[in-house]
């Protein structure tokens, strides 16, 4: 359970409250809202917070490198993405966009079918039977019309589960956004929608790309509660998504979260600058608001976490990357004719042709 937050005070209302536990100072600001979360499973919040930076460090270097391919940073957001995914349990279907990839691997998948999808490599899409997750979605809001699809389901099985998708503040402009809101809404389907507000819609900021003052109040349209969050607090995002997850697990329909946050790189490593759009100022402003030191000096405080639990932790999430890059880099090499045997169920004549003609040249 989740203590202070009642959705039915944000249902039907235009009217924004950003939800706050912890100041930039790591100081718990508002008590009524304060998670139950044991010491322990506060600790395991912020390994996974640490880990997901240094996750985003490593790809970085790891494109670089060549070795890596599509990669969207992550820095920034792990209050946002690693909050909400930890509100959620593993029988529950995430439905992921191209950045949260963090969250697809926290809720089960294999780091190295992460850095295989990367790639392009077919095996990075073959998931293990037990994940509730699709790969990450790079239409950019198509997975709110998958992800209300998916709720269907669950609620036609009688399930107490829920379906859960991100989208970035551009996501709500696109016609998949209200669809899926809309038809989870009318339904009460057990869906949590939540829009990662980073600031801009790649190089387009939030305020130019639509004329709403907030993403939270598009809840509105569909009558469904709509949450604005401080998406720099990891202990906010994780008591609204928790609580949206009990409402909507209950019963009571879908929930859109928006998380009130910034990547602190660019869109994507594939030639996006940010420097082109965004001044130094706004950049020192929002890295004094790192999720990563909010928390790390709330848990200080507490006697939680120390430099050398970082060391550690750092140098053990580094070989677990290590160890993945490694059987990435083990996969069998991708052959065309693998590629055209994968598009038909019935692979008709002209394709058997050349698929005969392919394997000739790679059987050389």
């Amino acid at each position: 359970m989740t203590k202070g937050i009642d959705l039915k005070d944000y249902f039907a209302t235009p009217e924004t409250k950003t939800v706050k536990v912890l100041d930039g100072s790591g100081q718990v600001v508002n008590e009524d809202f304060f998670p139950y979360l044991s010491d322990d499973q506060l600790v395991e919040l912020f390994k996974q917070m640490v880990w997901s930076r240094i996750l985003n460090e490593r790809s970085t270097k790891l494109n670089r490198q060549g070795r890596l391919g599509f990669f969207a940073p992550t820095a920034g957001e792990e209050a946002s993405q690693i909050g909400s995914n930890f509100a959620m349990e593993k029988e529950d279907f995430l439905l992921p966009a191209y950045r949260d990839v963090p969250q697809l691997v926290q809720h089960g998948l294999p780091l190295y079918k992460a850095f295989l999808w990367s790639r392009g490599h077919v095996e990075g899409n073959e998931y293990p039977a037990d994940l509730q997750a699709l790969p990450p979605q790079i239409i950019i809001g198509a997975q709110y019309v998958q992800a209300a699809g998916v709720a269907l389901g669950l609620q036609k099985k009688g399930s107490k589960n829920v379906a859960y998708t991100y989208t970035g503040d551009g996501g709500t402009s696109q016609g998949d956004f209200y669809e899926g809101i809309n038809f989870a809404g009318a339904f009460k389907s057990p869906a949590v929608f939540i829009v990662q507000n980073n600031g801009y819609a790649i190089s387009v900021p939030r305020a130019t790309q639509t004329a709403a003052p907030t993403l939270s109040q598009k809840a509105v349209a569909a009558g469904i509660p709509g949450v604005q969050v401080d998406g720099m607090d990891a202990l906010a995002v994780y008591a609204v998504t928790k609580a949206a997850r009990e409402w909507a697990a209950a019963g009571n329909g879908p929930v859109l979260i928006e998380t009130l946050t910034y990547r602190f790189g660019p869109h994507t490593l594939s030639g996006d600058d940010p420097k082109r759009y965004r001044t130094s100022e706004e950049e020192s402003e929002w890295q004094e608001k790192d999720p990563l030191i909010r928390m790390r000096t709330f848990l200080d405080k507490k006697g939680l976490w120390s430099q050398e639990q970082e060391e550690a932790w750092t140098k053990e999430v580094n070989e677990q990357i290590d160890e993945a890059m490694a059987k990435t880099e083990a996969a069998p090499v991708q052959k065309v004719s693998d590629f055209l045997k994968n598009t038909f169920v019935e692979t008709p004549a002209v394709i058997q042709e050349q698929i005969d003609v392919y394997a000739a040249k790679e059987g050389k």
